[in-house]
């Protein structure tokens, strides 16, 4: 039963692209049933592979020594009975209270379990190094081919706005007018910045590959994902492109030289510089570069000329000092000058309606442009002001849900977005696992010689690259695809950490 776990996990987190198809969440397929497709997948998939795995009874009697485990598993379930019951009682300005339901609350809570439980199957079932190695090339080849390809024929998604791009990745030195948002790509799935995150991650797995089992197909793996993370467009992949082949080279280096377990490498050396080399030069001419320009010409746009717009607005505040004439005016000039002001209009109608709270936005109107324009920053605002508005301490432990937090808008860093919808309890329960991996992988790495192998350096770079993106654009965390793959190449880490003793266990077993 063990083998085939180990198939039906090998099998699901090979298929995660596919399950991040953008169709699945928007338009016929999305609508079919009151989950999407691939969440009901992953749920009955996880439910298989947890079947299979304790069909044993050896895995029931290791389980029940294992007595940290079941320690967390007993606050998991405590932590969210208690979450629930607090998030039921909310005070808001909101008339549907942002749309919280304790069903989608419950479900929230249940996906987060998912990836965890996938961490400690990974862990148990003791993938080797070529089904790990499968696994990882499958995962960047689909991502990254896909983009690139679909980039290619100019029927790729547009990784900002919607609809499809309008210029292939030939043109972009050709005709120097094409927007940022006409070149970005993102292939055919759903969440940018979570395919961002993803081949961040595989970065430098995917130069492990390189360098120990260079061949033809290695490299053009690595040269499709590398092109691939400069056409999706974003900073994460495209900074992360460059810093992470940097510290690809420099692990290989060291490995090579100091720590001397990798024997070869000079070819793959030279085809990782050259990577390096030709991502540069064709950086400035990408949407992250041309992104990057225009959110520069739109800050200094905002600091405009606002002589006319502050006068109305300090006379009619001076007009209404109070009471609802003060708050119909102010309702009136946000609807009539929101955009003088920059402001997001996502953030202004839908996310934290002006009509409610207008005194809110009038606090914003007055910051500097350049705080206007940044959308963390109005973000944050505005789960504070609902934090404020709920005045219960208790928020901070429990947090105010995923559903209001979602409906508001998802604040693009995980970790404090987190907090804010699970409390501080909740995001230590459910995201702290995969940081204490991490570091527990780094403390195992700087100990034991055993463990200071090229492949655990690589699965201990590749969390941090990823739990880094997740803390730098977000949409990582709460997101399965990315969240699954996270939990499959930590559970390896752990397997690789602790090999050596894993070995002396079964010996000590077997005799």
């Amino acid at each position: 039963m063990k083998e085939k776990a180990r198939t039906v996990l090998f099998w699901f987190i090979l298929i995660q692209p596919f399950l991040d198809l953008y169709w699945f969440y928007h338009g016929t397929l999305a609508n079919i049933l009151p989950f999407t497709l691939p969440t009901i997948i992953r749920i009955l998939a996880v439910a298989t592979l947890v079947c299979l795995y304790f069909s044993s009874q050896n895995s029931w009697q290791k389980l029940s020594r294992e007595k940290w485990l079941l320690i967390y598993i007993i606050l998991l379930v405590v932590y969210s009975a208690l979450h629930l019951l607090h998030v039921q009682h909310f005070t808001s300005v909101s008339p549907n209270n942002y749309g919280y339901t304790a069903s989608g609350e419950i479900f929230y809570l249940i996906r987060m379990m998912l990836p965890l439980t996938v961490l400690y199957l990974t862990n148990e079932l003791d993938f080797d190094q070529k089904q790990l190695q499968l696994v990882i090339e499958g995962i960047s080849g689909l991502f990254s081919g896909t983009i690139v390809v679909s980039n290619l024929f100019v029927i790729s998604l547009k990784s900002y706005e919607t609809g499809t791009i309008s210029a292939n990745f030939f043109e972009w030195f050709f005709n120097p007018n094409i927007g940022y948002s006409h070149m970005a790509s993102k292939g055919f799935f759903n969440f940018t910045n979570m395919i961002s995150a993803v081949l961040f991650m595989l970065l430098p797995l995917m130069l492990f590959y390189l360098f120990t089992s260079f061949s033809w197909h290695t490299v053009l793996l690595n040269v499709v994902q590398a092109l691939a993370m400069i056409e999706i467009g974003t900073k994460v992949a495209a900074i992360g492109l460059i810093g992470g082949i940097i510290i690809g080279l420099i692990l290989f280096g060291l490995h090579k030289y100091l720590i001397k377990d990798v024997k070869n490498g000079g070819k793959a050396f030279l085809v990782a510089v050259l990577i390096e080399v030709g991502s540069l030069l064709i950086l400035p001419f990408g949407p992250a570069i041309q992104r990057y320009n225009y959110e520069i010409y739109l800050a200094k746009q905002s600091d405009h000329d606002l002589t006319d717009e502050k006068k109305e607005l300090a006379a009619g505040l001076q007009k209404y000092p109070s009471g609802e004439k003060r708050a119909e005016f102010l309702r009136y000039f946000i609807k009539k000058n929101y955009q003088e002001y920059a402001l997001n209009p996502k953030f202004v109608f839908k996310s934290y309606p002006y009509q409610y709270d207008p005194e809110f936005w009038l606090k914003i109107m007055n910051e500097p442009g350049q705080a206007r324009m940044e959308n963390r920053h109005i973000e944050k605002a505005m789960l504070n002001q609902v934090v404020k508005t709920n005045n219960n301490k208790l928020d901070k432990l429990f947090g105010i849900s995923y559903i209001r937090e979602n409906n508001i808008f998802n604040l693009e860093r995980d970790f404090t977005a987190q907090i804010y919808s699970l409390g501080w309890l909740g995001m230590l329960l459910f995201v702290g696992p995969y940081l204490a991996v991490l570091f527990y992988g780094a403390y195992r790495w700087l100990r034991y010689k055993s463990a200071r192998t090229y492949l655990v350096s690589s699965l201990i770079v590749a969390s941090g690259f990823i739990l880094l993106a997740a803390f730098s654009s977000g949409n990582v965390v709460d997101f399965l695809t990315a969240s699954f793959i996270l939990a499959f190449v930590e559970g390896n880490l752990l397997v690789q950490v602790r090999k050596k003793e894993a070995i002396q266990y079964k010996i000590a077993n077997l005799s």
